[in-house]
């Protein structure tokens, strides 16, 4: 590991926490409230890697719906528009691994956001 550098980002939805990061990778973990989802999202420089470690998770993948439960994993191809949700009565964590050539939040493009932000 190249570095690690923990910060804690609040979101709308819950917040994330970033755990380590290193050339062409960065790794944090997602905690999404109950009730809340993120935008639909995808981004031009980076692929992701969502693996579940509480909770369930509803994932929207290139219209197609899935559920993800704890220990499943799935691969967010670049450019893919993608959501991840949970509509459920317990909060969801989400450890997700980007990797890229440009790992920023400003490399979310929006498509739908129930907070305004799309």
């Amino acid at each position: 590991m190249e570095g690690n550098r923990e910060n804690t980002v609040t979101r709308p939805w819950g917040y994330f926490t970033n755990i380590a990061y290193g050339k062409g990778y960065l790794a944090k973990i997602l905690h999404v409230n109950t009730g809340q989802k993120l935008s639909v999202q995808s981004h031009n420089h980076r692929s992701e890697h969502w693996f579940v470690v509480k909770g369930i998770a509803k994932v929207i993948l290139n219209s197609k719906e899935l559920i993800l439960k704890e220990g499943d994993s799935l691969d967010i191809p670049l450019k893919s528009i993608h959501s991840l949700q949970n509509p459920y009565d317990m909060d969801l964590e989400v450890i997700e691994v980007q990797r890229g050539e440009l790992l920023s939040e400003d490399d979310i493009i929006r498509y739908e956001d129930i907070y305004g932000r799309a």
